[in-house]
């Protein structure tokens, strides 16, 4: 079944996910959702793990983390073991992954956000042109609870977070052992 909505976007459904077909101007992007590790196995998802990794490495840029910190988000995301879990979106064209977001459930409410929004990058060729608010927008939609997340002071991804919605309550503090 496939329909297109007055807003752009094409439902794809049938499957156990609905994919989202955004239309810009010359190209078409899919959204994915993988909530499970047998979702890297769909037939119809051509990415792997390590790839969807190496993406948010490569695009995060000075604002990322290692790439072993990358994948253990991943896996948690992926988990079904008791109080892990969350969700990945990937955005791509073809073969080409555009933008992805990495969610994690925190298992808890109220006084913490039910989830942390761990990653989302865009390919550096597609920035400027509203992928980021469209996976921040599908990132909320698909979140029932609070979401949280870690941003540097100088990241112009900030402006964006607060059009959202998102506030600043506080300096994150940590101490290392």
């Amino acid at each position: 079944m496939v329909y297109k909505c007055k807003c752009g976007i094409i439902y794809v459904g049938g499957g156990c996910k609905v994919q989202k077909t955004f239309n810009f101007d010359s190209f078409n992007l899919s959204l994915k959702e993988l909530d499970s590790k047998e979702d890297l196995l769909d037939d119809d998802f051509e990415f792997t793990k390590l790839e969807i990794a190496e993406f948010l490495e490569e695009n995060l840029g000075k604002y990322g983390d290692p790439l072993g910190d990358i994948l253990s988000s991943i896996d948690y995301a992926l988990s079904n073991e008791k109080g892990k879990g969350g969700f990945i979106l990937v955005l791509h064209n073809d073969d080409v992954i555009v933008g992805t977001v990495v969610i994690n459930d925190t298992g808890m409410e109220g006084y913490i956000p039910e989830h942390v929004l761990v990653y989302i990058a865009v390919d550096k060729n597609f920035r400027g042109k509203g992928i980021g608010r469209i996976l921040l927008k599908e990132t909320i939609a698909r979140c029932d609870g609070d979401i949280s997340l870690h941003v540097e002071y100088d990241n112009p991804a900030r402006k964006l977070y607060e059009k959202i919605g998102f506030e600043s309550k506080y300096a994150e503090m940590r101490y290392k052992s």
